[in-house]
């Protein structure tokens, strides 16, 4: 019986490496600009405005929104690195190449968004690292910190390459960034607790998954949530199978690809 393992391994190493090698050649177009803007969200709504809006939570307003900010670039950074990179193999036609090879598309799925999640994992630790340089957080529950980063940087690396399979043009790519995943992300408890909202505007916010990865990563690193740990990895790892079964069939199908 022949032995696929090293020949899979070789095609996602490389998949994965010239991921990584192209978000870290560009690294002042695809990490410092997160960095930066979170710098500004710190001084803007954390010193001028978090002074006047007090604390939240138990926690100085500043403090209770680092979580959220750190996960907002995580999200922002995995989806864009694989919807880009992929639709860049369709328009360049060499995604076809992978796909009648005999490499499986499990393989090609998990190089694209590995790729993704290390563009996530990178920029999220960096804004961590200036986030921990105007406040003096310290982490409640490193391992469930570092489980809801991974497992919110796999969906959204999926809901990348979910995009990038469906779109046309780079127009395409933008679309979704712009009236879906912004929305999300600052309707997701980035800047608030849903405790402060209304009963029907609390109920509407559950069906916002990044409601739970933010709750989920607030009480990694501060120790509080909106809501329960095991509900918030609950729906995350739903998404994920839902989006990984997504992305397979896809491009077991050749949508987008084989038109």
């Amino acid at each position: 019986m022949t032995n696929h393992w090293p020949r899979y391994w070789v095609t996602f190493s490389t998949i994965l490496t010239k991921e990584i090698l192209r978000f870290t050649r560009i690294w002042v177009q695809t990490i410092l600009p997160s960095v930066v803007t979170t710098t500004l969200y710190f001084v803007i709504f954390g010193h001028l405005i978090g002074e006047r809006i007090g604390p939240m939570n138990g926690f100085a307003y500043l403090d209770f929104i680092v979580p959220g900010l750190v996960l907002m670039s995580l999200i922002t950074n995995a989806y864009s690195n694989v919807v880009s990179s992929f639709y860049s193999s369709k328009f360049s036609r060499y995604i076809e190449e992978l796909l009648v090879s005999p490499t499986p598309n499990w393989i090609i799925v998990a190089g694209y968004v590995s790729g993704g999640v290390a563009r996530g994992l990178v920029v999220g630790g960096s804004v961590l690292i200036v986030a921990m340089l105007f406040t003096d957080i310290h982490i409640a529950h490193p391992l469930v910190m570092l489980l809801i980063c991974l497992m919110t940087a796999i969906l959204f690396s999926l809901g990348g390459l979910i995009n990038a399979v469906y779109a046309n043009s780079f127009d395409d790519i933008s679309i979704v960034p712009i009236f879906v995943l912004t929305p999300l992300t600052y309707l997701g408890g980035v800047f608030y607790s849903i405790d402060l909202l209304a009963p029907f505007w609390q109920a509407l916010s559950l069906i916002n998954p990044v409601l739970y990865m933010v709750n989920a990563f607030r009480y990694g690193l501060l120790g509080v949530s909106d809501i329960p740990l095991s509900v918030a990895f609950g729906i995350v790892a739903l998404f994920i199978v839902i989006l990984t079964a997504t992305s397979l069939s896809l491009l077991r199908r050749g949508v987008g690809i084989k038109s």
